[in-house]
């Protein structure tokens, strides 16, 4: 009978390895387990934080893109507009330009360098002088060409 419950005891001690083996391989692959999914979890964080910074620098550099096309727009609408109130000399083509010359005032102290506002004043002040015959048509040349200077510097530095 001792023999028998020395095959009992060898069989119990045995099956008692194999389950405390078990749970040890379980315990360190659960553990091995939360470290990786801890890590996968670290990883998908860090890519999708990537992302949302691509994303967001792309529509920070649409948005850009849109407005330097908008002041673009209303710097090429007074020059329009001088060309042609200087081309008809009327008093009633002179308001386009004016509203032009508005528009490119308000991007100037809110967005846009005032050096433009300046020059687009001055060429304002020039074809106003030249469509009423007081004015020198060089006057008006210089004016514009050192607005078109204004507006370039301008949208270069807004470039950089």
């Amino acid at each position: 009978m001792i023999h028998r419950m020395s095959e009992w005891g060898i069989a119990l001690i045995a099956a008692g390895s194999a389950i405390l083996g078990s749970i040890t391989t379980g315990f360190f692959a659960l553990k091995a387990g939360h470290r990786q999914a801890e890590g996968a979890e670290k990883a998908g964080l860090a890519q999708a934080n990537a992302l949302i910074a691509t994303v967001q620098a792309t529509l920070d550099e649409q948005r850009r893109a849109r407005a330097d096309d908008r002041r673009r727009q209303v710097y090429a609408e007074l020059l329009t507009a001088g060309s042609e109130w200087q081309d008809s000399r009327e008093a009633d083509s002179g308001t386009r330009m004016v509203s032009a010359f508005g528009l490119v005032e308000l991007e100037g102290p809110l967005e846009g360098p005032s050096d433009v506002v300046m020059a687009a004043l001055r060429y304002l002040d020039a074809v106003r002088q030249y469509a009423r015959s007081a004015g020198n048509p060089e006057v008006v040349v210089t004016t514009r060409t050192a607005y078109i200077s204004a507006v370039r510097r301008a949208l270069a530095e807004d470039a950089t």
